[in-house]
C-alpha cells in the first residue's frame, strides 16, 4: 500500500469509528488524521473533559497493518475492528464508572 492510499484508508476507518463513539454519546472530531474523542459526561484534568486523539497508521510488528494507537503511542486495535475499538476506547474514557 503506497502512502496515499494508507492516509485515504487511514481517514476512512478513522471517520468510521468517529460514527461509532458519537453514536455511544461521545464528542468525536476528526482533524486531519486525527480523531479527537472526548467523554462529555468525564471530568478530565485542568477544566477539560476526558478524552484522547486517536491515529490509525501502520504497524509494523503486525506486517504493516493499519491499527488504531492512543496518544500514548499505544497500540488499540486493527483498523478493521472499529466496533472492537469503540468498546475499548468507551472503556478507558468512562474509567471512573468501573
Amino acid at each position: 500500500m503506497d502512502a496515499v492510499t494508507t492516509l485515504s484508508a487511514s481517514k476512512v476507518r478513522l471517520a468510521a469509528l468517529g460514527v461509532q463513539l458519537s453514536a455511544r454519546g461521545f464528542e468525536a472530531v476528526l482533524s486531519g488524521s486525527v480523531l479527537k474523542v472526548v467523554n462529555p459526561d468525564e471530568p478530565g484534568c485542568c477544566g477539560r473533559r476526558l478524552g484522547d486523539s486517536i491515529t490509525c497508521r501502520s504497524r509494523q510488528e503486525d506486517g504493516g497493518r493499519l491499527w488504531f494507537f492512543t496518544s500514548w503511542n499505544e497500540p488499540i486495535e486493527p483498523a478493521d475492528r472499529v466496533v472492537d475499538t469503540g468498546l475499548r476506547i468507551q472503556g478507558y474514557l468512562r474509567a471512573s464508572k468501573r
